[in-house]
């Protein structure tokens, strides 16, 4: 009897759940290096780190059931196997239409449902069905309900889905950082060794700073970082997740994006522990549903809606901004700015290709909507430095949530604010060069100027939405208003 086809993993599909459930555990796995795709787009050196690292610490943990290949391209690789290959889903359109050509060529022998995500692309079909608007509440209760997350019986737990309201805390006065345990951290070992050597020979631009490595690249590690999280920094995860501290990157945050996003490390896995942290009374349940909210939520929603909505999604441009990214943003440039929390927030890309939630979008994407820079620009911008940065990932966060260039497809109104919403919630504005309180003059804050500038730019559309009408009567009773639409036109430094 002939053995099954060989498996082959993309370097996002890297977890047991992928090569060892019970329809996988009898067949080999291929995991194939290709130079020409790791090397056809610029991107962060990190991020090329952690892919190459979690394919070769798979390789050598699976031994001889694994089949390592390092070819020019994908088909050269598969070539080389000698007979077809099942595969899952890929997690991006361009590579979903490449594996469909390669079937057709006869080096695919099957295509299945990927094991990445909580619910699978059909199901979130039949729940879509002919639904226009695809709001993330409703989604992600639903979330709960099927898969029993923080659930009594049909009701949520407490009562209530939604727990935001308890998780607005600022930065804790008279202290740098929150003071909670560290973060797990990962022992690089000799293969990352041997990744940063054949990285240093290869002829690429990378961006951002080498290494030491941050996040987990294997099950085991993914394990390790998702328990110390649950244990030791879950209970305050929550009321401090939208607030920024300038020497406390990693805040309460649990780290985990990365190995979510590599296919190390199952939501529904981590969920369920946070959920069990509840239960035994060692986290809050604002923290937990907080946390649920984010992996089970929000991440399975913007998974299932790059697929849902399709290529033309980003072929719209709804605020009109064409503006070319700046040289210092795209280089990752820092010291080019003097407004601490966005030169924080860029020194974070280049540092660690990573920064959480807010800095991405009330700081740099706040940034990027106030000047009007082009959308796709940004999201392919957001896609190439981050380490968690897939093309899955990026359409929804950047294009339609920070963008607003969708039109409100995702969200219900441009997320951008003034300076005022940076001091209450970082730690940046004391000893900024810039005061959030002024919108006129060398020292005006441009975020509280490019506030009321956009306001102004987009008055007409702002002023028919609900959320938004309030600030245009605002922008409208301010005396200034000319002085700082025409300074914010002539800014060029920030």
């Amino acid at each position: 009897m002939s053995s099954p086809a060989p498996l082959w993993v993309f370097a996002d599909q890297l977890g047991p759940h992928v090569h060892s459930s019970e329809e996988m555990v009898d067949r080999d796995v291929v995991i194939i290096e290709s130079a020409r795709a790791l090397g056809r787009r610029r991107g962060h050196r990190q991020k090329a780190h952690l892919l190459l690292s979690g394919m070769r610490h798979l390789a050598e943990e699976l031994g001889d059931r694994a089949t390592y290949i390092r070819a020019d391209t994908y088909r050269e690789g598969l070539a080389r196997v000698g007979r077809p290959v099942v595969v899952h889903e890929p997690t991006s359109r361009r590579a979903e239409a490449f594996v469909r050509r390669l079937a057709d060529e006869g080096l695919v022998e099957e295509i299945v449902p990927t094991p990445t995500f909580a619910l699978s692309r059909a199901d979130f079909a039949d729940w879509a069905g002919g639904k226009k608007a695809f709001l993330m509440e409703n989604f992600y209760r639903e979330q709960r309900r099927r898969f029993d997350i923080l659930m009594d019986g049909e009701n949520p737990v407490s009562g209530t889905w939604n727990l935001d309201a308890e998780n607005r805390e600022k930065p804790p006065k008279k202290r740098t950082t929150l003071g909670v345990p560290e973060p797990w951290w990962p022992e690089e070992d000799d293969i990352d060794a041997g990744v940063r050597k054949d990285l240093d020979a290869m002829d690429v631009d990378w961006s951002g700073e080498d290494g030491p490595r941050l996040f987990a690249v294997t099950a085991a590690e993914a394990a390790s970082a998702m328990e110390t999280f649950v244990a030791t920094r879950l209970a305050t995860f929550g009321p401090y997740e939208d607030a920024v501290m300038a020497a406390d990157w990693t805040m309460s945050h649990s780290l985990l994006s990365v190995p979510f996003n590599l296919g190390v490390l199952h939501p529904l896995d981590a969920a369920r522990a946070a959920e069990q942290a509840y239960r035994d009374g060692t986290a809050p349940l604002a923290s937990v549903e907080g946390f649920v909210r984010q992996i089970l939520g929000w991440r399975e929603y913007v998974w299932h809606l790059y697929w849902h909505l399709g290529e033309d999604y980003m072929r719209t441009n709804a605020l009109d901004a064409d503006t070319p990214l700046p040289g210092w943003f795209q280089t990752l440039d820092a010291e080019e700015v003097t407004a601490a929390c966005l030169s924080d927030a860029l020194a974070g890309v280049h540092d660690r290709g990573w920064v959480h939630h807010i800095p991405r979008l009330m700081i740099l994407g706040n940034h990027a909507l106030q000047r009007g820079y082009d959308p796709r620009a940004l999201t392919r911008w957001f896609t190439e430095h981050f380490v968690d940065g897939y093309e899955w990932v990026m359409p929804v966060n950047v294009f339609g949530m920070s963008q607003h260039a969708d039109g409100g497809v995702i969200a219900t109104k441009p997320y951008t604010s003034g300076g005022a919403y940076i001091d209450r919630m970082t730690d940046h504005c004391k000893g900024c060069a810039f005061d959030p309180k002024k919108r006129v003059g060398e020292d005006a804050c441009p975020f509280t100027a490019g506030y009321w500038a956009f306001t102004h730019k987009h008055r007409e559309r702002l002023a028919k939405n609900m959320r938004t009408r309030r600030a245009v009567s605002s922008m409208e009773r301010l005396g200034d208003i000319d002085e700082i639409i025409e300074q914010e036109r002539h800014r060029t430094s920030f």
